[in-house]
């Protein structure tokens, strides 16, 4: 028979072997199981083979096309897109001269055209339109202001001997219908019958005074 001394003995390792085995487990749960020199390295995870029939995109080195700030912006002078008749009736368009950039009095530049004509030569409106001022100054004699059917461009005639019969502020008026006459008021000099025609550009078509002048030599000629 096993003697008492012995089987004390053999509980006793029995109870180390299981604590070691209960420490054992508790490490690997918590994550701080070290390895023993027996145990073989981990073998790391071999890299996948890139997919040849996927490949990844490489990012574009172009940097984005930036967009136009203003892609709807209108042609600059208005030339092929404005359709307008000469405001002089019988005048050709190669007998006009610019005279957009000449010089003027107190150094002004003259910003507009003259068209010389017989003194009581019909004038005509160039474009359809609305009558927004007629008036009288001290250089431009007896004028007229028309305002543009789309309301961005001012017309104006100046020197006139006189409206034509029935026309008044407020009005509107047809392309090629008779507005006034050639004339000298103003500061034409007697005898100097012309019309000064300008076209001006306006943000606010009650402000016609306001407005950005523009050449109406290449509009007439077109």
């Amino acid at each position: 028979m096993i003697s008492a001394r012995v089987r004390v003995f053999l509980a006793l390792m029995i109870g180390i072997a299981l604590l070691v085995v209960l420490v054992a487990f508790l490490q690997r749960r918590s994550g701080y199981y070290v390895p023993s020199k027996a145990d073989p390295p981990p073998t790391p995870a071999s890299a996948s083979p890139p997919d040849s029939a996927n490949p990844s995109p490489e990012p574009s080195s172009k940097p984005d096309p930036e967009i136009p700030s203003n892609p709807t912006a209108p042609p600059i002078g208005f030339v092929g897109t404005l359709k307008l008749v000469l405001p002089v009736a019988g005048v050709q368009p190669n007998q006009l001269l610019d005279t957009f950039t000449d010089s003027r009095s107190e150094g002004r530049m003259h910003d507009a055209i003259d068209i010389p004509a017989a003194q009581g030569t019909p004038v005509v409106a160039v474009a359809d339109g609305q009558i927004t001022k007629l008036f009288q100054s001290e250089r431009g004699g007896i004028t007229i202001y028309q305002l543009s059917t789309d309301q961005k461009l001012i017309f104006h005639y100046a020197h006139l001997q006189r409206y034509a019969d029935g026309l008044s502020e407020g009005k509107a008026v047809r392309q090629g219908e008779v507005i006034g006459f050639v004339g000298d008021t103003g500061n034409a000099t007697p005898g100097n019958y012309h019309l000064h025609f300008s076209i001006a550009v306006v943000s606010d078509p009650k402000r016609h005074w306001e407005g950005t002048n523009i050449n109406p030599y290449p509009l007439l000629r077109n």
